[in-house]
Parts: C-alpha cells; sequence; structure tokens
C-alpha cells in the first residue's frame, strides 16, 4: 500500500509512521534522507539535486519526483510505501500524479493546534547527546539538564514560539490545501490524534486498513 502521511508541525507523523513501518513491512521515505542518499550514490537525479544545492538553488519538484521514482522501484518498496513530508504543496502533489506515481490512501493526523503549540514549545534537547525532553511529559531529572550527559538542555530554534506560529501558518497556507485535494480523489482519510501514542496508532491503523 503507498501512503502518504499529512499533519502540522508536532502533530507526531514521524512515530506513527514508525508504528506503520513496523505493521505493514513497508518503509518511510522522507524528503531529506531521500535527496541525500541519491546525491551520495551519484544517481541521473542525484547528480542534478547536488548541482541545484551546490548553487544555492531549491531543488525543483522535477528532481525530487524523479529521485523519489528511482527510490520507489527499490526491492524494498515492493509491498508500498510511506511519504513523509512530501507533497508538501498542490502543485507538488499534481506533479506526482502527473508522473504516475500510484498514491492509495493518503492519512491525515489532525491534533489540536493549542496541544501541537504546547508540545513543541515544551520541548528541550542535548546538543551532545541529542536526548530530547520535555518541561511537562517527559522533564530530566534536573531541570535544564541532560539525565545520560549532563550537558545543559536548550530550545531548538524551530522550538520557539515565534518559529512555532511561522511554521503552522506555513502548513496552513500551504500543505493544508492538499486535504482538499485528496479528499477529492476519494482517498483522504482523517484520524484524530489521541492523548496516548498507542491510542492514536490503533487508530491510524484502522484508518489504513479499513
Amino acid at each position: 500500500m503507498n501512503l502518504i502521511l499529512l499533519g502540522a508541525p508536532g502533530a507526531g507523523k514521524g512515530t506513527q509512521a514508525e508504528v506503520i513501518c513496523e505493521k505493514l513491512g513497508i518503509p518511510t521515505i522522507s524528503t531529506g534522507n531521500m535527496l541525500r542518499a541519491a546525491v551520495k550514490e551519484g544517481t541521473e537525479y542525484g547528480l542534478k539535486a547536488k548541482a541545484a544545492m551546490d548553487s544555492g538553488a531549491l531543488v525543483s519538484d522535477e528532481i525530487v519526483i524523479g529521485i523519489l521514482k528511482d527510490r520507489i522501484a527499490q526491492d524494498d518498496c515492493k509491498k508500498g510505501f510511506i511519504l513523509d513530508g512530501f507533497p508538501r504543496t498542490v502543485p507538488q502533489a499534481e506533479a506526482l500524479d502527473a508522473m504516475g506515481v500510484r498514491i492509495d490512501k493518503v492519512i491525515e493526523l489532525a491534533v489540536d493546534e493549542e496541544v501541537i503549540k504546547t508540545r513543541l514549545t515544551g520541548r528541550r534537547v542535548c546538543l551532545k547527546c541529542g536526548a530530547t525532553y520535555h518541561v511537562t511529559s517527559k522533564p530530566p531529572k534536573t531541570e535544564g539538564v541532560c539525565d545520560v550527559c549532563g550537558d545543559p538542555l536548550v530550545v531548538r530554534k524551530d522550538d520557539e514560539p515565534a518559529t512555532v506560529i511561522d511554521r503552522l501558518k506555513t502548513y496552513h497556507e500551504k500543505t493544508a490545501p492538499l486535504k482538499d485535494y485528496y479528499e477529492a480523489q476519494g482517498k483522504l482519510v482523517t484520524v484524530e490524534g489521541t492523548d496516548t501514542v498507542a491510542g492514536t496508532s490503533e487508530l491510524m491503523l484502522k484508518a489504513i486498513e479499513g
């Protein structure tokens, strides 16, 4: 089954993608990882992407979808795949369709925006070892100090309140219209996020299998 995961920043798509991967035995394909792998392998589209990045230009949708087509032709995608982070806009979705990439279902993970803001602005990370905490749901033993290595915890730029608001605004303006696009194709399924990862995972899997 070929899936797209939609959801605002902080909705928990990454965690749910891991659950789906394990349950269905299909890989998650993220744009960043896919581009880096193609550049490293020196594929035709990878070389085009590298040339664009080296010149400071954005990698075009045509190149990204070309790399995507190469990626989903690999053996681990025979049973399907999950796209996380692409498409981000309706034109990208249209280009995906035009290049013949088949999508079976689009799962939107819907989480209340205030919940998302609390999740993101409360997140703290250790730059030394990568450990992640949250001021309310997963606090460190000592405030501001990493349990693992003892280094100070920081707020990432992406998690600063002003940045979170900007990220959500961009999502609503550019990515949220994808819901209407895929709903018109009869592919959109909306799953309401619950208070627990397990509860949300159960709903996600039911939506996929239903």
